[in-house]
Parts: C-alpha cells; sequence; structure tokens
C-alpha cells in the first residue's frame, strides 16, 4: 500500500511555493475516508441526545467516577529545528524550512539539538521528575504521509524524566483548593508535518516545514476526575513552560496540544473502564467541555445497558455541536517496533550539569503563589499575579520600591488591567514602570494627591510614561490638606456668592454639592 501512495507523490511547478500534492487515485484512501464517515455517522446516531436526556445526564454521574489523565506535546523554543539547521516560524510558506534530514531522504543523518536536552532537564526538574542519568533515543515506526522518513525519533523505555508530580489550585469559582496530579514521563521527540486536506476531499497537501520541530511529550497519571481538574492541570502546564522559557505555549499555533484519554467506572469498583482518546482541543474551556460531555455520553451508554458500545477509539471534539465524534478504531495497542535509534548516541548527563540548571530555575509559579498568599493577598488576587510572567515580575518589582502588596495589587488588576484589554497591550507594552506605579501609590497614600487625581496621573502614565512628581508639578496637581488653607477658600466661596447662600439658607439644600465643587 505504501508504495501505490507514495507513486501517487507530485509536486507542481505552478504553485507559488513548493507544496507536495498527495492525490487518492487509489480506493485505499478513498474507502478509508467513507468507512470513518460511515463509523462517525452511526455513532452520532447512537449518541445523540436531547436537552432533556442532558438534563438527566446531570444525575446519572453521582453513581460513576470519571478517570482522566492527559498527554500533553510542548513544541520548543529553539532556534533550529530537533536534528538539522533549519529554522522553524509559525506562519511561514508551506516547505519553505525543510532539508535533507527533515524530508527524510537517504543518506541524511540527524545532528542532536543540544538545547532539547537543556529544556528537557529544566521542565524535569520543575516537574518533580526523577531524571534519567543515561537515555537514549529509539524509532517509533508507523506510516503516514506527513511522517517522511516512515518513523518518528521519540523515547520509549528509558525516557529522561519519571515520577514527578505537578501541584495546581483550582479557582475560587470552581471551588477552589490544591490538587496535585502525577507525572507519568517526560519524554524528547520529532514532531511530524502537516496535512492540509481540500475542500473537495480529493487530495491533500503536504507542508514538511513542522517535520522535526522539537517536542517534549508530557504523560499525566490518571488522577483527574472531571473537566475542570483537566483544563486547570493544561493551564498550569502551559504557565509552567512560559515560566521556565522552553515553549511559548500558545494552544492556537500548536505549541501545546493536548491528547484527553476519559473512561468512566462505577463508584468503589477498582478496575478502570474503556478509555477513549479525545483530539483537536485548541482551547481550555473545549479541554472542559469536551471531558464533561464524553463523560455524560459514557455514563449514559453504562446507565442504559450498553457498555459494551463504549470502545477504545479517538474521538474529535467539534466546537460548532459541542460533542465528540469518532475519528478512529483502536482495535488494539499498536505495534510501533520500537527500536533504539542507532544514528544517535545516549543522552549522558552528569551531576554537575544537572545541578547547574537546578540553580538556573526562575521562581515557579506554585512557588509564587505560596509567597503572595503569605503576603496576605486572596486566592483571586495571587490566581491573577502569578498566571502571566511578566504581570509577577511587574508586581515583584514595584513591591521592591517599597509599596504596599494589597494597593499594588488593586491598581495592577483594576486599571491597569482594564487599560491593558482595552488598548490590547502587555504589561511589557505599557509606559508606566513599577518604580512610578510605587511613586503614584505614595502619594495618595501620604496625601499629596487624591486617588482621584491619582487615577488621572495613571492613565497618563500609562499611554505616555513620564514621572508622577512631573506630572503633578506640571498640572499643578497637589491636593491641599492644610485645614486653615481650605476654611479660607471656603470663606471666600461663600463671601464671592450671596446669592446662593441665600437660597442654601432658604432650604435649598442641595446648593452644597455646589459649594463643594467651588471648593
Amino acid at each position: 500500500m505504501a508504495s501505490t501512495i507514495f507513486r501517487s507523490l507530485q509536486v507542481h511547478p505552478f504553485l507559488l511555493y513548493p507544496t507536495t500534492f498527495l492525490r487518492r487515485r487509489n480506493e485505499v484512501f478513498h474507502l478509508a475516508s467513507k468507512a470513518t464517515q460511515s463509523q462517525t455517522d452511526t455513532q452520532q446516531t447512537k449518541v445523540t441526545t436531547s436537552s432533556t436526556q442532558s438534563k438527566k445526564l446531570d444525575k446519572i454521574p453521582k453513581d460513576y467516577e470519571a478517570i482522566i489523565g492527559i498527554e500533553t506535546h510542548v513544541q520548543l523554543s529553539t532556534l533550529t529545528k530537533a536534528f538539522c539547521g533549519c529554522p522553524y516560524s509559525y506562519g511561514s510558506p508551506p516547505n519553505s524550512s525543510i532539508c535533507p534530514i527533515c524530508m527524510g531522504l537517504p543518506g541524511a543523518l540527524p545532528v542532536l539539538n543540544s538545547k532539547i536536552i537543556d529544556f528537557a532537564v529544566k521542565l524535569g526538574l520543575a516537574l518533580n521528575c526523577n531524571l534519567a542519568f543515561n537515555s537514549k533515543f529509539d524509532r517509533k515506526q508507523y506510516f503516514y504521509p506527513d511522517l517522511p522518513k516512515g518513523y518518528q525519533i521519540s523515547q520509549f523505555d528509558v525516557p529522561i524524566a519519571t515520577a514527578g508530580f505537578l501541584d495546581v489550585d483550582i479557582p475560587v469559582e470552581f471551588g477552589g483548593g490544591h490538587k496535585r496530579f502525577g507525572i507519568t514521563r517526560v519524554h524528547m521527540e520529532e514532531d511530524a508535518g502537516k496535512l492540509l486536506h481540500a475542500e473537495n476531499g480529493n487530495y491533500s497537501q503536504v507542508d514538511l516545514n513542522r517535520a522535526g520541530v522539537p517536542l517534549l511529550e508530557i504523560v499525566s497519571e490518571p488522577d483527574m476526575r472531571n473537566g475542570i481538574e483537566a483544563a486547570e492541570y493544561a493551564a498550569e502546564l502551559q504557565r509552567l513552560v512560559r515560566y521556565l522559557g522552553v515553549s511559548n505555549g500558545n494552544m492556537q499555533e500548536g505549541s501545546l496540544r493536548c491528547d484527553v484519554n476519559v473512561s468512566i467506572r462505577p463508584i468503589g469498583q477498582s478496575k478502570f473502564g474503556t478509555k477513549v482518546e479525545i483530539k483537536n482541543l485548541n482551547s481550555f474551556s473545549s479541554v472542559s467541555r469536551a471531558i464533561d460531555f464524553e463523560i455524560s455520553r459514557q455514563v449514559q451508554l453504562h446507565s442504559q445497558g450498553r457498555e459494551d458500545q463504549i470502545v477504545q477509539e479517538t474521538r474529535l471534539w467539534e466546537e460548532g455541536s459541542q460533542r465528540t465524534i469518532t475519528m478512529r478504531k483502536k482495535e488494539g495497542l499498536a505495534d510501533y517496533r520500537y527500536f533504539p535509534e542507532p544514528d544517535l548516541p545516549a543522552v549522558i548527563l552528569s551531576q554537575e550539569y544537572v545541578d547547574g540548571i537546578k540553580n538556573s530555575l526562575p521562581e515557579l509559579p506554585e512557588i509564587k503563589r505560596r509567597r503572595y498568599e503569605q503576603m496576605g493577598l486572596s486566592m483571586q488576587d495571587v490566581l491573577f499575579l502569578a498566571n502571566d510572567k511578566n504581570i509577577a515580575d511587574f508586581f515583584d518589582a514595584t513591591l521592591a520600591k517599597g509599596a504596599d502588596p494589597k494597593l499594588v495589587a488593586n491598581w495592577i488588576m483594576s486599571d491597569i488591567a482594564a487599560f491593558m484589554k482595552n488598548e490590547k497591550l502587555t504589561i511589557n507594552e505599557i509606559k508606566l514602570t513599577p518604580e512610578e506605579l510605587s511613586e503614584l501609590i505614595a502619594s495618595i497614600k501620604g496625601g499629596t494627591i487624591s486617588s482621584k487625581i491619582g487615577k488621572e496621573i495613571l492613565f497618563e502614565l500609562l499611554a505616555k510614561g513620564g514621572t508622577v512628581k512631573e506630572l503633578i508639578e506640571k498640572k499643578d496637581l497637589v491636593q491641599i490638606a492644610d485645614p486653615v488653607e481650605i476654611e479660607k477658600m471656603v470663606d471666600k466661596i461663600i463671601a464671592d456668592n450671596p446669592k446662593q447662600v441665600e437660597q442654601y439658607r432658604g432650604g435649598k439644600t442641595k446648593l452644597q454639592g455646589f459649594f463643594a465643587g467651588q471648593v
């Protein structure tokens, strides 16, 4: 079959970019596609439920327990690919960043990008894993049109990191609390290319730009029990890789991809149920919704005595219809015929190398949240500030100037956050500096300016920059706090407005606002 398909590969010179077409000239692809569609339609018919049935499902899950694990692929922010010197940039023209190694041409040999080892050790340490000081790469054999070598360089029996955990704080609106989720393994591997399917289904275009891009796959223990926990685990993982600087973690670019495994079992049963894999999850909310739907689907089949219809398969999440649909069946474990990669040496770590990376780790999100809690901040404040490393750095830099933590948190979470949202800016792009925010808070706290004037100054600092002292002096915004001086002003205003004074004394008390405004 492979030779038949590869004979149909053609490069069309009339295209703007060298894009490869895979035409479905034989019935192999055509029939497989039809069969999958037929399975999908049949499965959809079986599991489609009305809103009434959905309401009933809310009561059923109390008798069942969901078992959820996640496999997460993190695309590393290296300058070049895993085993060659080709750069990778998201959105580049198709097949514009490839070479004989990426394309799997005969005789092309891989050379390991050492930065991948640095990033793998960093993440392994941050996930509290045991590191393998002597690991290796393996070949994972499978055929797919966007995998040009016919195998993927990965790690099989000796991954670089194992047996770790990730601590997660659940937001207050979802019940709050701290959860610890186990990490089974972290291993290094390369990404495959990308297939772009034509709308009419007659052919697929192969873009190999992504082939060979370095990945870390993080496999969790099946410790999650609902969609919220799974989504928060994934969000914490994204936060962690961004703090470490190993990946940008952008789900919309495919830099962080989650495949979720879901099964259910009756409460009290120790044996796991049949596992179903869900793909096509491009946001944390879709992770949560897809899992909750799949739990409900499986619970319904169980409650109706049709648990035999829960089969080991891969399902896709359909955002439009808010449901999972069959993608492909899994009759059993795939035979990937792993064997050690003969073209790459073993990966041997020294204690000195590991210690050097360990000492270079930044303060991680979990440690930062506990530190913020000790300052007396609420969990809502803590989660907001620690969510983005740049915001956390801005917050810490402001505190370093002597500002009160709660006041700084209030300014960042309210007026500064609103400005950034309206202007579509990050905290690194605003003109306000931590030094000036600290000075602004001190000026209000010391009575130099009022909080109302402080907001006016803040928005000017955000948009144009400058210093608090300059703006106060330039606009003569110093607040007068001396009671004697204020009394002189009041006396003058009363003397200058005898008519309004007479009206006020006559019972028109609303004029009090007029006098206050004049002062």
